[in-house]
């Protein structure tokens, strides 16, 4: 509950700050271009919603702008970069990046109108300067093109829609998509951001200086973004930036084991974790082997308790894909990778089960026989419960196990163990389930069995009437001793102090 104030309380703004632009920008000497030399602290929103960051050189207001609601930004009307000499297009980009340092108010889409499609239309030019083949900018130009974009995307995110209700039961998947109002400004900085990382004039030596470690940490804190489009823009650039900044690779994917630790055991809300593990899929497929042994605990310690949370349906598909790659890259891995999704096996959410089956069989069929044999008990346990669940798409999706080729000759192969321990759930289904199509699949599943090993086939049969017998016998002398109690009590006088008085 403590944490749950905490956030909230981070992520409101006051009306005074919500409705006022916020103005930064660098003074620049009007005649070549060159930075100031002041040099300060500010605070930056960002979208850990409830933090503060120190940035360099203070971001100073544009002459003739005030900081006041209902003021009006100077904005200066600036040539088109096809209308200066070349040696002179740099210090106009600087310039131009100025202007782009604007962040305007977008909760009243009337204010500033001609200002805010002034900024667009800038936004799109920069995009346009920066091609492949145009030239490397200059390390002035690269730094300020990075404090640009952090001050436009690095905000406090809007509280999510279950905090303005209150709610805590409210599906993701049924929740209306969050579309932020700016995002015509944010579409143009976040294309610009990635033409600058994938551009092959962008020097990594350069521009790691400038996309370091905390410049990553605010992108991830982003992708807890309501709005879709934004989380898409940030997968493909965080893509990149890990594909081509090697040196931030092991802080990328620790930042993103962090982000599944607290979404894991402690909120079990997050917008982008579907995002994060599609990135994940790709790193995973580039894994070296032989393994490193950071990459099967982050398996163990985060991947598998994913499938712990009520949202896991919203993220599944992208969790399958990553704990499939272990498993393909790494054989060995398949025991382990069983044994945590039957540690997280749902008890009573009928849909999640579905999903682990789902999930089950992708990883069976990469597994080999030595660690099939490893956990073949525990696992069939499970699924002789699923195959007599009263759910019908869970004894379903069960029953399908047995049309994957690779599966049936595991089975086959270890059918002295199996067998018994799932002939008891094929009867029962074969005996009374209620759905038709369970029943029909049941008896091709027995039928399979029955053509694999009559042998096996009739000592499972005789043991299952034995133990039917058994039962049977048991259940009489039980109902025969409480027929004796029921008479011996019957008969017995009742004490004087409780005999009824009329």
């Amino acid at each position: 509950m403590f944490n749950k104030i905490m956030k909230r309380g981070g992520r409101k703004v006051p009306k005074s700050e919500a409705n006022e632009p916020t103005i930064f920008s660098t003074a620049y000497r009007s005649s070549t271009g060159s930075p100031a030399a002041a040099a300060s602290n500010v605070t930056v929103n960002h979208a850990s919603r409830s933090t503060t960051a120190t940035a360099g050189p203070q971001l100073q207001a544009p002459a003739g702008s005030a900081g006041s609601p209902g003021v009006l930004p100077q904005i200066e009307n600036l040539p088109l970069f096809r209308d200066v000499p070349m040696p002179d297009r740099q210090s106009l980009f600087l310039r131009k990046l100025q202007i782009c340092s604007i962040v305007f108010d977008f909760s009243d889409s009337l204010k500033f109108a001609r200002e805010k499609e002034t900024k667009r239309q800038t936004l799109v030019e920069l995009f346009d300067f920066i091609q492949p083949g145009s030239g490397r900018l200059s390390e002035l130009v690269q730094e300020e093109l990075i404090r640009m974009i952090g001050t436009n995307i690095f905000r406090c995110l809007p509280p999510a829609s279950h905090e303005n209700t209150g709610s805590e039961s409210a599906d993701p998947e049924e929740e209306d998509s969050y579309l932020d109002p700016s995002w015509p400004h944010l579409q143009c900085i976040y294309d610009l951001l990635h033409r600058y990382v994938v551009s092959s004039d962008t020097d990594t030596k350069v521009a790691k200086r400038y996309i370091d470690h905390s410049f990553v940490l605010r992108l991830l804190d982003l992708f807890d973004s309501e709005d879709p489009r934004e989380r898409e823009y940030l997968k493909t650039i965080l893509h990149r930036i890990y594909g081509k900044f090697m040196v931030h690779r092991p802080f990328i994917r620790k930042a993103i084991n962090n982000i599944f630790y607290r979404f894991i055991f402690e909120t079990e809300r997050h917008s982008g974790i579907g995002e994060l593990l599609e990135i994940l899929g790709s790193i995973i497929n580039g894994f070296a082997l032989p393994m490193k042994e950071e990459h099967k605990l982050f398996l163990v310690r985060a991947l598998i308790p994913l499938h712990k949370p009520k949202s896991m349906s919203a993220y599944h598909q992208q969790l399958s894909y990553c704990i499939t790659q272990f498993v393909e890259k790494d054989f060995k891995l398949a025991d382990t990778v069983i044994r945590g999704l039957l540690k997280y096996w749902p008890v009573t959410n009928c849909q999640k089960e579905v999903l682990f089956l789902g999930e089950l069989e992708e990883v069976l069929e990469a597994t080999q026989s030595a660690e099939f044999q490893r956990c073949m008990v525990q696992l069939f346990k499970q699924i002789g419960r699923c195959l007599n669940s009263s759910h019908f798409q869970v004894a379903e999706r069960a029953l399908f196990l047995w049309n994957n080729d690779h599966i049936v000759t595991l089975i086959a192969q270890n059918r002295g163990v199996i067998f018994p321990i799932i002939f008891d759930a094929l009867e029962k289904n074969m005996q009374g389930h209620w759905n038709q199509a369970v029943h029909g699949l049941t008896a091709n599943v027995r039928k399979m069995f029955l053509d694999m090993d009559s042998e096996l086939f009739q000592e499972c049969q005789q043991k299952h009437v034995d133990e039917e017998a058994k039962a049977k016998s048991q259940e009489e002398r039980r109902q025969m001793a409480w027929r004796r109690l029921e008479a011996a009590a019957a008969a017995r006088p009742l004490p004087e102090d409780m005999v009824l008085v009329s």
